[in-house]
């Protein structure tokens, strides 16, 4: 089976309107795997079932999953994961799991492939079947397609707007109603501010004041070392696996720090402050566009380390950012290093090197004018190369909620009922 990514492209995003549809649930689909994964277990409930449907459902055939029955979601034979759906749906999959394209059709029109295209009911995912890659160029993502609209739009809004002349009478009113508007924006801010006094002082907002050595030495871009990758379970292979993480810290005028982190699967926003000389105490969670804080984690760092030493040894209460009740609060060791100052971190999207690297990439713009690329994802703790980082960010670096034993794959097998 062939699909080419505009038909794959047009398929998650025809399941995505229908699920939020069906369910009232908003499905935000940006970078972070996390929010495809209702989509993908609903997927998966189809999928599962494929080595039975092949005749009555009109698709190829697939051979049956001995395990089916043994197993859960999401190690089952044809389960289809939140990463495996964000990566075809923004384009990077050139030829995209056979299961999961007929799980679309039949989520979508209660038919495989093969039976879509004996009776085609929709007229574009016709077009799109019998499109060629070569033929039609390059399928735009919908993030290309955002971009084109936001170009559109911006023109419409330049340009020139006809102008119906108002009365004077109209005129005033206005005044007089912005007037009193100022009046009462005036005291709602002077309650605010009392509000907020209140607040920073209960809550020890902004507790001190860092110097300007301090700013220096903290503001700027960091590497993270973590070994959180040990403890998912959905990973067969997790066993010292480590990862790489890219940091930038940025001072804000009103004292505290903007901190943006990447990481090989989802991204992590937050701020960090200065709690008493020499120690930060940084909050992120894992960055999405809804309004609610998913999975949040507090690092200690202090800055206070051998000079002699490249590294910064950070404790952290954070997670081990697995899939659905995988995920687990832990308590662990991670590993910053300052590679220096100043410049901008962009992740780069639906690019050759993405599909070729099956990782994330992202480009530091140094204010010098230079570009350095820096490709995230898991990786064997041996990869390293360095035997002094590689004993600070091992199993041992990690303390598990629920006390398993060691962090061995097999020592976590069935740990939950």
């Amino acid at each position: 089976m062939t699909v080419s990514r505009a038909e794959i492209i047009y398929l998650l995003t025809r399941c995505i309107e229908k699920y939020q549809q069906e369910t009232g649930m908003a499905l935000v689909p940006n970078t972070n795997k996390k929010n495809y994964e209702p989509l993908s277990i609903l997927l998966s409930e189809i999928s599962n079932r494929l080595p039975e449907t092949a005749e009555s459902l009109q698709h190829i055939p697939y051979t049956p999953d001995a395990k089916k029955h043994t197993t859960e979601y999401p190690f089952r034979k044809y389960d289809i994961t939140g990463g495996q759906i964000r990566d075809a749906f923004m384009g990077l999959v050139a030829n995209p799991r056979p299961f999961l394209v007929d799980a679309c059709y039949i989520y979508l029109y209660k038919v495989g492939r093969q039976g879509f295209e004996l009776n085609p009911v929709d007229e574009q995912l016709e077009k799109k079947i019998k499109a060629e890659d070569s033929h039609s160029g390059e399928s735009l993502s919908v993030y290309q397609e955002n971009e084109q609209l936001k170009n559109q739009l911006q023109e419409l809004q330049s340009s020139p707007l006809s102008r119906n002349p108002t009365s004077i009478k109209w005129l005033k009113l206005l005044v007089g109603a912005f007037g009193l508007l100022s009046i009462i924006l005036g005291i709602l801010y002077y309650k605010s501010h009392l509000s907020h006094q209140r607040l920073s002082k209960q809550m020890s907002l902004l507790p001190y004041q860092p110097t300007a050595a301090e700013i220096d030495s903290l503001q700027g871009i960091w590497i993270c070392y973590t070994g959180s990758p040990q403890v998912r379970q959905s990973d067969p292979e997790r066993y010292h696996k480590i990862v790489a993480n890219l940091v930038q810290i940025t001072y804000q005028p009103e004292g505290y720090f903007l901190v943006e982190r990447y990481g090989a699967s989802f991204n992590h926003s937050g701020y960090a402050q200065f709690e008493s000389p020499g120690l930060v105490s940084i909050h992120t969670h894992v960055k999405n566009n809804s309004q609610q804080i998913e999975s949040p984690r507090h690092s200690l760092l202090s800055l206070q380390h051998s000079p002699a030493s490249p590294y910064v040894n950070v404790m952290s209460a954070s997670w081990n950012f697995d899939v659905g009740k995988f995920n687990q609060i832990i308590g662990i060791r991670e590993v910053y290093q300052k590679i220096g100052k100043g410049g901008t971190l962009e992740e780069v999207y639906n690019s050759l090197e993405n599909a070729q690297c099956k990782c994330k990439i992202v480009r530091w713009h140094q204010p010098n004018q230079t570009t350095q690329s820096w490709f995230l994802k898991n990786s064997p703790i041996d990869s390293l190369h360095n035997s002094y980082l590689s004993s600070l960010i091992n199993e041992n670096s990690i303390l598990m909620k629920d006390p398993a034993g060691n962090l061995r794959p097999d020592s976590l097998t069935n740990q939950h009922p």
